[in-house]
């Protein structure tokens, strides 16, 4: 059977690390980038005779990404150790939570092909990160040898755990970037896939369609782009289609993704839950929240994503399209409203920064966070253009300027002479010159070739080099190409 004859089931596992300054169980540096093994310590090496303390900060912010999730706190909760053997576990355990995780059951909304589509989260838990092997090759497969750098051991996690409810690959990409989205906006992980900050395990199996009891899953570990995640599942779904129709059968296994190669390898046979032996952990005590520690950080939330796209469609009554891009990202949305507090065209500021804005954003490979140009210049260069001051032409020059230097478009604009040509002399001038020039285009435009003006038009900005009132060109041409008529 082709694959469109079998539902596609995805969930995801996804990790992701959260911004406190130490370590979930010690006080080593949770920084990024240092040099090998020269952040740890002897209780997060797990060296006998050391124990666990608490960070309270990360409890904190495990409640925060609940809430905001939707999820029910548990306020009581408690740590297990999750054994299993692995280079880069240097105590054999990892300490996590089992059965009594620090939040329930949640959802995430979002919008795949304009239609919405809700994913419920089964339960979120906090762990203490793994070390990071170093593989002498471009994966593990085709390494020689691995190296391990303890660092990253204990730094915290929260491990976010869908539903079953993605049919697709896009719909897994779209909630995975949905995840992002929301923690950035909460401030709890600064979610950076490069640095290992946010990554994901996805399992998938296919059924028939129309049936109604899962198949055989495999999970897919190695991942850390959103492209990665959708291609991955795309070549797992094909994968399995194809066992399926030989009618063979699905090995439960752990996969890895080699994104060169665009292909899954198998890494292990996947293990069940009672494979780690898990039991409470012995050296910390339950984690118990009371309704006023709760209460503090819900009151503390900010406004969400979902909740600001309905304000941008209501309020500013901006197209859905334009508010779904700007509420994808923290930093654009944060900018957007930054803007907008001095300059009112809510329409005028979206287009602008989707175009021209994330244009040079993308080509200089910036975070928005690190641009130069301040909201308020933006407002005023906005208000240059609205005065007529300078035309649209040039404004795209001047911010190009803006971005590049920092420097306020008033400031810009008196330096490089770029004030938009409004005397009616002086255009009419220049409109009277592009008309002795061009015999050709004029005697078309009097044949009835209303296009022509646009040509013509064209050649008025280019003579005052774009600092012509544009309205005002194509007016007085349309006047002088008027006389030539009735003349």
């Amino acid at each position: 059977m082709p694959l469109n004859d079998y539902t596609i089931v995805i969930g995801l596992e996804v990790h992701a690390e959260l911004m406190t300054k130490s370590k979930l169980f010690c006080g080593c540096s949770t920084s990024f980038g240092s040099e090998a093994n020269s952040q740890v310590c002897p209780r997060c090496l797990g060296l006998p005779g050391t124990l666990p303390v608490l960070n309270k900060k990360a409890v904190e912010y495990a409640v925060k990404a609940g809430l905001a999730f939707d999820c029910d706190i548990s306020k009581y909760s408690k740590f297990d150790r999750k054994n299993y053997f692995y280079p880069d576990l240097s105590k054999a355990y990892q300490i996590s939570q089992f059965d009594q995780p620090i939040c329930g059951k949640g959802h995430v909304e979002f919008y795949v092909g304009g239609e919405k589509k809700v994913v419920g989260i089964n339960r979120i838990h906090l762990e203490e990160e793994a070390g990071k092997s170093v593989h002498s090759g471009a994966t593990i497969s085709d390494s020689e040898f691995s190296l391990e750098d303890y660092n990253r051991c204990g730094i915290p996690l929260i491990e976010i755990v869908s539903e079953p409810d993605m049919r697709s690959p896009e719909e897994a990409r779209i909630y995975m970037e949905t995840l992002r989205n929301i923690l950035r906006y909460v401030a709890v992980s600064d979610c950076k896939m490069e640095e290992g900050s946010l990554r994901c395990d996805a399992n998938i199996s296919l059924m028939p369609k129309g049936a109604t009891k899962y198949g055989t899953r495999t999970e897919i570990k190695n991942m850390n782009s959103f492209r990665a995640v959708q291609k991955a599942l795309e070549y797992e779904a094909l994968r399995h289609a194809k066992i399926l129709d030989r009618g063979e059968k699905i090995v439960q296994e752990t996969r890895t993704w080699d994104d060169i190669a665009g292909i899954t390898a198998s890494m292990r046979s996947k293990e069940e839950a009672h494979d780690y032996r898990y039991f409470p952990e012995p050296d910390l005590v339950p984690i118990v929240l009371t309704d006023e520690f709760i209460d503090d950080i819900k009151n503390g939330l900010p406004e969400l994503p979902v909740a600001k796209f309905h304000r941008y469609v209501d309020e500013y009554e901006l197209p859905e399209y334009d508010a779904e891009l700007i509420t994808a990202d923290k930093d654009l949305a944060e900018y957007f409203e930054a803007v907008i507090a001095n300059y009112k065209d809510y329409k005028a500021v979206s287009n602008w920064l989707m175009g021209e804005f994330m244009r040079l954003v993308n080509e200089q490979s910036v975070e928005i966070s690190e641009i130069k140009v301040k909201p308020e210049d933006l407002a005023m260069m906005f208000t240059l253009q609205e005065k007529g001051v300078i035309s649209s032409k040039i404004a795209k020059t001047v911010f190009e300027e803006m971005f590049h230097s920092g420097k306020d478009p008033e400031t810009i604009v008196k330096e490089k002479g770029l004030v938009q040509i409004s005397d009616a002399s002086e255009i009419e001038k220049i409109v009277l010159d592009v008309i002795e020039k061009n015999p050709g285009p004029v005697a078309q435009y009097l044949d009835g070739k209303e296009r022509v003006l646009g040509f013509l038009v064209g050649q008025v900005m280019k003579l005052s080099k774009g600092k012509a009132n544009p309205q005002m060109a194509n007016d007085y041409l349309r006047a002088a190409l008027a006389k030539m008529v009735k003349n």
